[in-house]
């Protein structure tokens, strides 16, 4: 064999292996889990800007959205296949019904519940979801992430690089199911309710940042309001890395006590 053919024998094969590794690492996504970076507070303190995770796509099975956006015509399903129902207090990753991008937020509300926010207490099917006094959520008043937004503080007008301030709380749902959320303003406009009965096959999602958080709570078609099944992505669990810095190379701002962190 002439050196030009081994040449071309040798490219032929390299671009094989890249084909191969780019399908195989589309199915890999496809199926089972889905990178996924916060860009926002809406999440704080469960998740912060600059954490990195993977969504479980197994977790509520497989609809067109399972694909990635651009191609998500190559997933012909119709409503969900292989599905098991998701859990309130779940952290899920969905698709915006109208303007498909995906968010992240805390499943609060499950088909047929009725949900209300009185005095910036959750109430669901009439009972009570308790708030535990935790102290205050402390952070620097500094820009952060690729956005470089500055945080919002209880503390008035803090300086840069200064403390700033949020109130911490422990809520726990009916069921059980615990977790933190942060206060920003009292008698904010969402702080009180109508009563939201969640449709079939729908669910109702708030961010744990409360006041910081475009969620079901606000109408579409510009807001969220309800969320059909079919729009959910899958299940976010761990952090599995985290930056608070505006690129993910920049070592020096990786927070070190976030790798592999559980969500609750």
């Amino acid at each position: 064999m002439s050196t030009q053919a081994k040449k071309k024998e040798s490219l032929t094969e390299s671009v094989k292996t890249i084909v191969y590794a780019l399908l195989i690492a589309g199915l890999f996504r496809t199926l089972f889990f889905q990178p996924f970076f916060i860009p926002s507070g809406s999440m704080k303190e469960t998740m912060l800007i600059g954490d990195f995770l993977f969504v479980n796509k197994m977790s509520y099975g497989y609809s067109k959205w399972s694909c990635p956006k651009m191609v998500n015509f190559l997933c012909p399903i119709s409503n969900r296949i292989l599905g098991s129902e998701p859990e309130r207090g779940d952290i899920v990753v969905f698709m915006h019904p109208t303007q498909k991008v995906e968010y992240v937020k805390r499943l609060v509300g499950l088909p047929g519940d009725k949900v209300q926010v009185t005095n910036g207490v959750v109430y669901i099917n009439g009972q009570m979801s308790p708030q535990k006094d935790d102290g205050a959520f402390i952070e620097d008043y500094a820009q952060q992430g690729a956005r470089g937004g500055f945080p919002r503080c209880v503390n008035p007008a803090p300086a840069q690089g200064s403390p700033c301030a949020k109130e911490r709380f422990v809520e726990t749902f009916p069921d059980g199911h615990s977790h933190t959320i942060l206060n920003i303003l009292n008698n904010n406009s969402v702080d009180n309710t109508a009563t939201y009965t969640v449709p079939e096959d729908h669910y109702f999602f708030l961010g744990d940042n409360r006041d910081n958080s475009r969620d079901s709570r606000f109408s579409p078609p510009n807001d969220i309001g309800f969320v059909a099944k079919e729009y959910l992505v899958g299940k976010a669990s761990r952090v599995i890395f985290s930056s608070s810095g505006k690129r993910m190379l920049y070592f020096w701002t990786w927070r070190k006590d976030r790798f592999f962190k559980k969500l609750q």
